[in-house]
């Protein structure tokens, strides 16, 4: 009778997602993608943001600042970064390979993609961290809030990621397949300009986009004038696009080479 190494899922994962740290680490072009520019790009808004009319808003410096450095290690970090990854490694046949081990089709992609959540986790952590610091923020007033934004952004962020890359050719193309999505976000999700500065129409639309569930949770957290009740619809928003997210994935990821 022959005996075999029994593998588990977490194992399986955790092997994957070693071996791709270890091919992060090595690609300095991701690393400044990934890791410097999410970190430097809050602070450099800094003075656009000081020149914004917030006297009637409720809002400081700090609280525009904050929600839009996690807004942007989202999009870098766990966006961005992860669709290169997926797409160089289907290219590679990589993924093709995996799939006929022990790996199933989730494990591949989760273990692809920790690397990149763990990076935006302890990014988001030390963006809190610098953003309270250097602009006098208090501790957040519902931090519960601002944790649970985090965290369905990561699982989000990393799904759509995974999304984009599935209409994705190429690792050069995989900046341009990224950029709607970014600049969206950038614009329209709060990250540089809050939605109190906004028309209530148009805000009422922004609302529905992916990452604007996330900067209101996050900045609802940390000031406390979002109430539970109030937290119910950025919650379902974010919820409803993870969702898209991994019926998409489910239905349109391509596992060989686009040629």
């Amino acid at each position: 009778m022959s005996s075999g190494t029994v593998t588990t899922a977490r194992g399986r994962v955790g092997a994957l997602a070693r071996a791709e740290l270890t091919l992060f680490g090595r690609s300095k072009g991701m690393i400044v993608a990934a890791v410097f520019v999410p970190l430097v790009l809050p602070f450099s808004v800094r003075s656009v943001v000081e020149d914004m009319d917030l006297a009637d808003t409720g809002l400081s410096v700090g609280l525009v600042l904050l929600p839009g450095a996690v807004g942007f290690s989202l999009l870098f970090a766990v966006y961005s970064a992860p669709i290169g990854v997926f797409v160089g490694r289907r290219e590679e046949l990589v993924l093709k390979r995996l799939r006929t081990g022990e790996l199933r089709d989730r494990e591949i992609l989760a273990g692809a993609a920790l690397p990149s959540l763990g990076t935006g986790l302890v990014q988001s952590l030390i963006l809190a961290a610098g953003c309270a610091a250097l602009l006098g923020l208090p501790a957040p007033e519902a931090p519960h809030l601002a944790v649970i934004g985090v965290l369905l952004g990561l699982v989000m962020c990393a799904s759509l990621a995974a999304v984009t890359a599935s209409f994705t050719r190429t690792v050069e193309s995989a900046q341009v397949t990224a950029l709607p999505l970014m600049m969206i976000s950038m614009v329209g999700s709060g990250i540089t300009v809050p939605l109190e500065l906004m028309p209530d129409r148009v805000a009422t639309v922004l609302e529905l986009l992916p990452l604007t569930p996330v900067i209101t949770l996050v900045r609802g957290g940390w000031s406390g004038e979002l109430s539970v009740y109030e937290a119910v619809g950025p919650v379902l928003t974010a919820l409803a696009w993870t969702a898209f997210g991994v019926f998409a994935v489910g239905r349109w990821f391509r596992w060989e080479p686009r040629r």
